[in-house]
């Protein structure tokens, strides 16, 4: 009698994912789908596709799919889940669409605890429109606009999404999580999980920051990307929980 020790989860399509080799984009994909499938709520889910190198997700997570304009997709979010209270709502964003253009629409909707997952994509740069520099891009990062590496004199500190949305009361659950290796993968899908939870259990606004690579902008190969991950970006970007409004209770 046959085993089956794995298959591709059913949140996903057929579609052959579009992002560039080594990039992880695809391993956050296949936990968000992974969870909503367990839960099982994928016929009830909503998803919000932001504008970056996952504007085509749509084509990607098997369940209803909404394209938000650049930086929108709190705000479209927002819509959606006050007209379909009983669906499970999710955006799925990069560092350049949520903490650059969108923060303002993000922070209002954790500001009033808007009851849907925010999945937020930081690889540190502008992946999709040529490597620019992002709000997350670490000080002395090189891209195509600091030739010369990110200066705190010219750009200002890099922007820890994670800590400041920790300090926003009606935020229920923030964390920061990594898919470089398999540890962090298994423990990212764990975070991912229980905000869906949280959700399903109308706790409130729950953000989940991925730390992610883009090997083709950062000039690596795919190895040295999730290597720069755990020896740069994790050394700013520290792991964790950072706010939890219902542990023990």
């Amino acid at each position: 009698m046959e085993k089956i020790v794995y298959q591709k989860s059913k949140g996903l399509t057929d579609a052959t994912l579009s992002y560039c080799p080594g990039c992880t984009h695809g391993i956050i994909h296949k936990l968000v789908a992974e969870c909503l499938e367990e839960l099982g709520v994928l016929e009830k889910t909503i998803g919000v596709a932001s504008v970056g190198c996952s504007v085509l997700s749509y084509n990607f997570f098997n369940c209803d799919m909404q394209q938000a304009a650049h930086g929108r997709a709190c705000a479209v979010a927002t819509g959606i889940k006050r007209t379909r209270p009983d669906s499970v709502v999710f955006t799925y964003q990069g560092d350049g669409d949520l903490a650059s253009i969108g923060i303002a629409e993000t922070i209002h909707a954790a500001n009033r605890g808007e009851n849907f997952t925010v999945i937020f994509v930081n690889n540190a740069i502008y992946g999709m429109t040529g490597g620019q520099m992002a709000p997350t891009t670490l000080i002395g990062q090189k891209t195509t606009t600091s030739p010369f590496g990110r200066s705190v004199v010219d750009h200002g500190e890099p922007i820890r999404i994670s800590e400041m949305f920790a300090t926003i009361p009606r935020a229920s659950f923030v964390a920061r999580v990594s898919v470089h290796n398999v540890q962090n993968v298994r423990n990212a899908k764990k975070m991912i999980k229980k905000a869906f939870q949280y959700q399903l259990e109308n706790k409130g606004f729950s953000l989940i920051e991925v730390l992610s690579t883009c090997p083709v902008n950062w000039g690596m190969t795919p190895y040295d990307a999730l290597q720069w991950v755990e020896k740069e970006m994790i050394n700013y970007y520290p792991l964790g929980v950072y706010k939890d409004n219902y542990e023990n209770k």
